[in-house]
């Protein structure tokens, strides 16, 4: 592969030398030892060479570097925490605009609110707000970077609590396609404010973040159950009416794993936000139903279950998912859905149950940008190998399962969750707030200079 270089002659040169005076971060090339390290992202599967990667220490550089590659017609791609699946923070030939040294955090206790750079990862995030006992929705793998998180919508098991965490936002700052640094919130550029809601990264370069906080404490209740297989259509069935009709204050999402034994289960973990003796109360029913080979009912540190399924999602290793949110989980899905996994290539691959609803589904649609709020489970098969020999079969599998599911499902997706997908995809994301988004785009970014992302085009 050939790798485009910037160029270095006449006013070319110039640019370039007066980018590197005025940039206080670290530039990488491909020719810099350290370079194959730093093109990596969380996807093993992603396997792309830019000419140039630049460690952004501050808003100010972020700016430099996007003056800089539209000077130079360069192809950008953004990275915090290099999270997406399809890759889109790495690109080929072009320049990737790194916020991951970014990480000041400031917490204001009395009001509740954190001001927090794009480079952290949620579980710094959390360890910063724990030692007050506050925490706002934040995924639910602590790798994972806030900013991407955020700005698609932003899942977690405080959401159906609280909300999405686009809906604590207080404030964003963004480096638009311009170079332009801006303020939006609900009374400085209120629209942009809505846009960046979960419209994703289409509209700037989002630096730093407000949230909103809540207080928590530092442990919540957790219940969790296993079932064997065979047992677990009849689970699935009872934690489709439990989940369904919880109290916002409950959130239960659910598996199919592969033990290394090669044994399939379906696992329920469920945590409750709110005093201990509700929270136990509440719960007990996951660790009555049935007959699981495994139960655990009682307190459990909040950063502990952020980080519960980190062990499941190593950097490195190959990943591919196809996700689609469902309102029920019905007898055919249920059918589809094991017969699906049963068929899975890689014994590390799952089949899962994002709960989502309560909180997040009394936010009217067009309120923000993040549209699908009438679902109650983001249901998405995942499968994760090593072998790059493997690859083809491992996507046709997901591939596979999620077409056997869809006649079940909303029609929507969560822009988070998108891979490379067609335009179509892209507006199931936004569905009817698509048009208002492409008009904020052409607003904002009329070239689609911020194009690798779940990308929305100008004027549509």
């Amino acid at each position: 592969m050939t790798i485009q270089t910037v160029p270095t002659s006449g006013s070319r040169r110039r640019t370039l030398e007066e980018f590197r005076n005025h940039f206080r971060g670290r530039l990488v090339w491909a020719s810099d030892p350290g370079y194959d390290l730093a093109r990596r992202v969380w996807n093993g599967a992603v396997d792309r060479r830019p000419a140039m990667i630049a460690y952004c220490a501050d808003a100010d550089d972020v700016a430099a570097a996007v003056s800089f590659a539209r000077a130079e017609g360069m192809l950008v791609a953004v990275r915090s925490g290099g999270h997406n699946v399809a890759g889109l923070s790495v690109c080929d030939g072009g320049l990737v605009i790194d916020l991951s040294r970014m990480k000041k955090i400031a917490i204001d206790r009395e009001r509740r609110v954190a001001r927090a750079e794009a480079g952290l990862s949620l579980g710094e995030f959390d360890r910063a707000t724990q030692p007050y006992g506050l925490a706002t929705t934040m995924g639910v793998n602590s790798d994972t970077g806030i900013a991407g998180l955020t700005l698609g919508g932003g899942f977690g098991r405080l959401g159906r609590k609280f909300g999405l965490t686009c809906d604590n936002l207080i404030a964003v700052e963004i480096v638009t396609a311009e170079g332009k640094r801006l303020r939006a919130s609900a009374s400085e550029n209120a629209e942009l404010f809505w846009g960046l809601r979960g419209g994703g990264g289409n509209f700037g370069i989002a630096t730093m973040f407000e949230y909103r906080l809540h207080d928590i404490g530092h442990h919540l209740i957790v219940a969790s159950a296993v079932h064997r297989f065979a047992d677990a259509a009849n689970a699935m069935r009872w934690y489709d009416d439990f989940a369904r009709n919880a109290p916002d204050e409950v959130s239960a999402d659910a598996a199919l794993v592969t033990e290394p034994s090669g044994d399939v289960l379906f696992s329920i973990s469920a945590c409750h936000i709110g005093d201990g003796e509700t929270g136990e109360r509440l719960l007990a029913p996951v660790v009555r139903f049935g007959a699981p080979v495994e139960t655990n009912l009682g307190p459990v540190p909040y950063l502990q279950i952020q980080a519960g399924g980190d062990a499941l999602f190593p950097r490195g290793r190959r990943y591919y998912w196809k996700a689609q949110f469902l309102r029920e989980i019905a007898g055919p899905a249920i059918e589809a859905i094991l017969d699906g996994y049963a068929r899975a290539h890689s014994p590390s691959s799952l089949l899962v149950f994002q709960h989502v609803g309560g909180a997040i589904a009394r936010v009217p649609p067009s309120e923000t940008a993040y549209a699908n709020r009438d679902a109650i489970f983001d249901c998405f098969p995942i499968a994760i190998w090593d072998n790059p020999v493997e690859d083809g079969v491992n996507m046709e599998w997901a591939r596979s399962l999620w077409s056997a599911v869809a006649p079940f499902s909303t029609g929507g997706v969560y822009a988070n969750n998108l891979g490379d997908e067609g335009a179509d995809r892209v507006r199931a994301a936004f569905n009817d707030n698509y048009d208002r988004l492409a008009s904020l785009k052409s607003r904002y970014d009329p070239a689609n200079f911020f194009r690798l992302n779940q990308n929305i085009r100008p004027g549509g």
